[in-house]
């Protein structure tokens, strides 16, 4: 069983900009597509953004041309990068198999708060 390790949240003002970190405690290079997910207070957890093996990726239109999204398969690391962060882009992000997820592989997540 693959276990994820979030990192790289913190408080940031909008406009500005993270980067989140994700290592795998194994392998991730054979595993299909890998996703990063978030969850805001009293809302459900969404998919924001989605990367396959063969390397495409997709995002919902509310973070598209402001995420993106690769993975380190030599290092099993996810990575989002956020620009141009909204408050409304506040919540615990997570990593995990893309595009639903895997019960018992959810991690901590890492808090991403903007605000001014």
């Amino acid at each position: 069983q693959v276990q994820f390790v979030e990192s790289g949240g913190g408080l940031v003002q909008p406009g500005g900009f993270l980067r989140l970190s994700c290592a795998a405690s194994g392998s991730i290079f054979n595993i299909p597509a890998m996703g990063w997910y978030r969850q805001a207070p009293g809302k459900q957890r969404e998919l924001v953004a989605l990367i396959t093996k063969p390397g495409f990726t997709n995002y919902p239109n509310s973070v598209k041309g402001r995420f993106t999204i690769s993975r380190d398969n030599a290092k099993n690391t996810l990575y989002l990068q956020m620009n141009s962060l909204k408050p409304e882009d506040t919540a615990v992000y997570y990593c995990n198999t893309g595009p639903l997820g895997q019960a018992g592989y959810w991690g901590q997540g890492t808090q991403v708060t903007v605000s001014s």
